[in-house]
């Protein structure tokens, strides 16, 4: 192996180990899972071809942060803002119920933990880590200006010191604890719900989530509702409908939304949280399709959210989940198999995702000719820009700020009320 080969493996190597954390980053700052790996990926190739400019002043991490956060900036310029529905209109009826697609840029995404989250062998900061990716608070996230965004994450989630978020910002100390305290004021207006992060060791949340597939699956509302928390929400990305209330989502499941009766679920985790794959019954008869992701948000030893995001041939290979689930033995007529199989667990930013065909049905609603799901491919990949805000040289050294005014993070915690 020659030298330079030697040294651009190094490099790769030494670039590759940044990327869950820079990943979790931009997620917090976007909003979309799949443009924060685009984000990743236009960090990792700026960082290589700018790598013989970087002197070392810095370490590699803070530089490479530098880099992502300009990338996000670059993201964040066309002023879209990410959201969940409940943010958008207000809670609708299930006997008044219409589905309304507002476009994919709009809604916030749900992301595996494994691509955003650095493994922790301590139970007590793998929770804290989860806290900072669950739905509510990304959520809550996309309502500050970039900068509060910016100094909010690296300064709560990430415990930066306030010298090295004015550094990387090119910006004062003071300013930096003048945009920390706006954030946590604008934070705290939200009213992000608190929601408890996935427990496997966890006897009671295990018993929970057993009830509620054993529910969902039977399609026992009674039960599935006696799980619910009077103030819980029901959504469906693409769509601005959302439900409050086990009464509201009860008449939904059994009017509207019966279509999922039979489905079947597969664990997984999003968000730092529980959340299954469902699987509705196939048309042809014979096995199960892809039909949402679930994410589950609970507090309390009941359900508060429920977020059914439908951009399954997007999403579930990126979960590892399979397309469609084959019948089981004795399962429905033994018919020709439709099988879609399991597709690459990293699919390009913009694979195309589920679309209605006319006359098909969502939740035994069928959908409108001019408001069909055009759930196609409209993400473009962000590719390798030149950033407007990389004005500061590779090897800008982050420190501390003025006077040694570096104070670390106190353990606030992250603020969401």
């Amino acid at each position: 192996m020659s030298d330079t080969t030697a040294t651009t493996t190094e490099l790769d190597s030494r670039l590759e180990q940044y990327r869950t954390e820079l990943t979790g980053y931009c997620y917090r700052m976007l909003g979309s899972s799949f443009e924060a790996e685009d984000a990743v990926q236009d960090t990792m190739v700026r960082a290589w071809r700018a790598h013989d400019r970087f002197e070392g002043r810095s370490s590699l991490r803070s530089w490479l942060y530098r880099i992502a956060h300009n990338v996000c900036l670059d993201h964040l310029g066309a002023g879209n803002r990410r959201a969940r529905p409940m943010d958008l209109t207000e809670p609708g009826t299930a006997a008044s119920a219409v589905l309304k697609e507002r476009p994919e840029p709009a809604w916030l995404e749900p992301v595996p933990d494994g691509r955003v989250l650095p493994g922790s062998a301590d139970p007590a900061e793998a929770a804290v880590a989860r806290e900072s990716v669950r739905l509510a608070f990304v959520a809550a996230l996309q309502h500050l200006p970039p900068k509060q965004r910016s100094v909010l994450i690296l300064r709560e989630v990430l415990a930066w010191r306030a010298g090295e978020v004015a550094e990387l910002l090119g910006t004062s100390v003071a300013s930096v604890n003048s945009a920390l305290q706006r954030a946590r004021a604008t934070l705290a207006a939200a009213k992000a719900k608190d929601t408890d992060p996935l427990k496997p060791m966890d006897e009671e949340q295990q018993k929970l989530l057993e009830r509620y597939v054993r529910a969902f699956e039977g399609y026992d509302m009674d039960q599935l509702t006696a799980l619910l928390h009077e103030d819980a929400v029901l959504s469906m990305p693409p769509y601005d409908l959302w439900l409050k209330g086990p009464r509201e989502i009860r008449a939904w499941m059994l009017g509207k939304g019966s279509g999922c009766r039979g489905s079947r679920l597969l664990p997984t985790v999003a968000n730092g949280t529980p959340a299954f794959g469902q699987y509705r019954p196939s048309r042809s008869g014979s096995g199960h399709d892809a039909w949402a992701l679930q994410v589950l948000e609970t507090s309390g030893g009941r359900i508060t959210g429920l977020t059914s995001f439908l951009a399954t041939a997007r999403l579930f290979p990126a979960f590892g989940l399979p397309l469609r689930l084959e019948p089981e033995t004795g399962e429905g007529q033994q018919g020709p198999q439709v099988g879609r199989g399991i597709a690459d667990p990293d699919p390009a930013p913009g694979a195309a995702r589920r679309q209605l065909q006319p006359g098909q049905q969502l939740d035994g609603i069928e959908a409108d000719p001019a408001e069909r799901p055009r759930i196609a491919d409209d993400t473009p990949s962000a590719g390798v820009q030149t950033s407007a805000h990389e004005g500061a040289e590779p090897d800008q050294v982050v420190g501390a700020g003025p006077g040694g005014q570096d104070e670390r993070g106190r353990g606030e915690g992250i603020h969401t009320r």
